[in-house]
């Protein structure tokens, strides 16, 4: 495992936003949902595509709070551009476990 600086750990925006909307991704290789996830007034709303249909239904993610690495540039998934990445647990089966605070926060605000 390569190791980082402090530096680098300090450039990596991860903030707490709440999914406000999850739809099909019928385009993506791999099953996915598209979601639409709240960051708070400063960073606004950011879309991302999830590979989380294994363990979640759309209509549980909605109002969910996850955490999200925002500042990656924007990466484009078939027809659908994703502004940033919505973190997990790989878990046995490879299913994806989403990060979430275990109290709830306000939107928008930094991991540390």
């Amino acid at each position: 495992m390569d190791t980082i600086n402090w530096a680098d750990f300090e450039k990596v925006e991860i903030r707490v936003g709440t999914i406000i909307e999850a739809a099909d991704f019928p385009r993506a290789k791999n099953p996915a949902y598209q979601l639409t996830i709240d960051f708070g007034p400063e960073l606004g709303i950011k879309r991302s595509s999830a590979q989380i249909t294994t363990l979640y239904q759309q209509e549980e993610l909605i109002g969910k709070q996850i955490v999200a690495i925002v500042n990656f540039p924007v990466k484009q998934i078939a027809n659908f551009f994703s502004e940033c990445l919505v973190l997990g647990v790989y878990g046995n089966d490879k299913e994806v476990i989403l990060l979430q605070p275990d109290k709830a926060v306000a939107n928008g605000l930094k991991i540390g």
